[in-house]
């Protein structure tokens, strides 16, 4: 049985780095996923069925990001019952959460499902790559339960101490994946059907594996689903709901950046997409980070020991500084070569050097975003959060990107996008420091 720490007590220094060491190899693990996803369906298919799975992908991402929000506010109910030491509330939440999860999945998936080829149109699909994009998409669809599953088991999981079994749920689908997507591709014959089949076969089985292995063990305190309480679910409601919007508001303002990015031709967005795929990388320590500070501050909310809460936020900035830094000097050393992994055009590989130079100088105000907003985030201050991601990508980062674009040309967008990671960072601070969210009461 893999050791759950009661992060209330002991060397909170230690606690921090084994606890978010297994998250950031987690967290590479699953974007390594999509990225061999894309690789046999590339070699074996062709850019015709690379980009209906592109194209798919971006309604997938955004259910996900709904996933991970609710996952969030679950992180935040669960790790305080942990730190409060009760039992009975932590098991009573964690049925509510299995009974209103399996619902939603059942429902997102047959909306999915019926919607897909609608929703394609919505995003201007060619009509050449309607077919095999719907195909794949209702798939997944089908498979909503296992993205839901999978990823709740090691979320609760993570609130009790734990992030070293989650990483096997997720070795387990990384490795499934990279070993069935050629054999349904190719093997078989499914085509592009194939690479979707292989998906949810590698997360159904690591759900199900994940499932039985902490039932076994006893991991978690998982009951026979029962229908939870009015309370119960008005808390999650509450909580879970600005929490999913929080990432809507991310993949949002991700793309109204990419409409200032179109405005400069193909060479520009082709050299952007490159920079934010390895930007995607780069960043994962600072994401990783962030759960592990969410997941330790809520355990230390739940028994209001703010002094405990003060000293992981300093260990948090100063680690995430530190490592963010680091990987900023080596992003402006060679952010060429990273760039040329992906495309070979001058042009474009001139463009998303001169961003990634920019932007990876201000990695470190990103970093500091996270830790401190993880920390609000544990306290159940969701919509306090959620309006400052809004602040952040929607008062600052697009407005800077488009207003710089306009005075500097291309290069402009990346030093308004590194301007606006280090303002967010102070207003974050300034939240953190001075806010109301240490007044929030989440559980009474």
């Amino acid at each position: 049985m893999q050791k759950q720490h009661d992060f209330t007590q002991g060397n909170l220094w230690k606690q921090l780095i084994v606890f978010s060491g297994p998250i950031m190899l987690t967290n590479l693990l699953q974007t390594s996923y999509q990225f061999a996803d894309s690789l046999w369906v590339g070699n074996l298919l062709g850019a015709s069925a690379l980009g209906s799975v592109a194209v798919s992908s971006t309604i997938i991402f955004t259910v996900l990001s709904f996933v991970i929000g609710l996952n969030n506010s679950a992180l935040t109910i669960l790790s305080q019952q942990k730190g409060r030491g009760d039992e009975q509330g932590l098991k009573r939440y964690l049925n509510a959460y299995v009974v209103m999860l399996t619902i939603m999945s059942f429902v997102l998936g047959t909306i999915g499902y019926l919607s897909a080829e609608h929703l394609l149109r919505i995003l201007g699909t060619p009509e050449s790559m309607m077919a095999a994009a719907t195909s794949y998409l209702q798939i997944n669809f089908i498979g909503m339960l296992f993205l839901f599953g999978y990823n709740f088991i090691s979320t609760v999981l993570r609130s009790l101490g734990d992030s070293k079994t989650p990483l096997r749920f997720v070795m387990i689908a990384v490795a499934l994946n990279i070993v069935l997507d050629p054999l349904f591709i190719a093997g078989f014959g499914f085509g592009i059907e194939g690479a979707a089949y292989a998906t949810i076969l590698a997360q159904g089985s690591a759900f199900v594996y994940g499932l039985l292995h902490v039932l076994y063990r006893k991991l978690a305190p998982f009951s026979i689903p029962a229908w939870p309480k009015k309370k119960e679910i008005g808390l999650i409601l509450n909580i879970g709901i600005p929490s999913g919007l929080q990432m809507a508001v991310i993949s949002a303002g991700a793309a109204a950046i990419m409409s200032v990015v179109t405005v400069f031709g193909e060479d520009v967005v082709g050299g952007y997409g490159a920079a934010q795929r390895l930007d995607s990388l780069v960043l994962l320590p600072a994401q990783a980070l962030g759960t592990a500070i969410s997941s330790m501050a809520g355990q230390n909310i739940g028994v209001k020991n703010w002094s405990r809460v003060k000293q992981l936020a300093k260990y948090g900035v100063l680690y995430s500084f530190a490592v963010t830094f680091l990987i900023g000097i080596i992003v402006v050393v060679f952010a060429q070569y990273g760039v040329r992994l992906f495309i070979r055009e001058e042009a474009s590989v001139a463009f998303g050097t001169r961003y990634l130079q920019i932007v990876a100088l201000c990695y470190p105000f990103l970093g500091i975003n996270f830790v401190l907003n993880g920390i609000v985030r544990a306290s159940g201050a969701m919509y306090q959060v959620l309006a400052l991601n809004i602040i952040s990508f929607w008062v600052l980062r697009y407005p800077l990107a488009a207003l710089f674009s306009k005075v500097f040309g291309d290069m402009g967008i990346g030093i308004g996008v590194g301007i606006s990671f280090l303002v967010s960072s102070f207003i974050a601070f300034l939240y953190f420091r001075f806010g109301k969210w240490r007044e929030k009461e989440l559980l009474v």
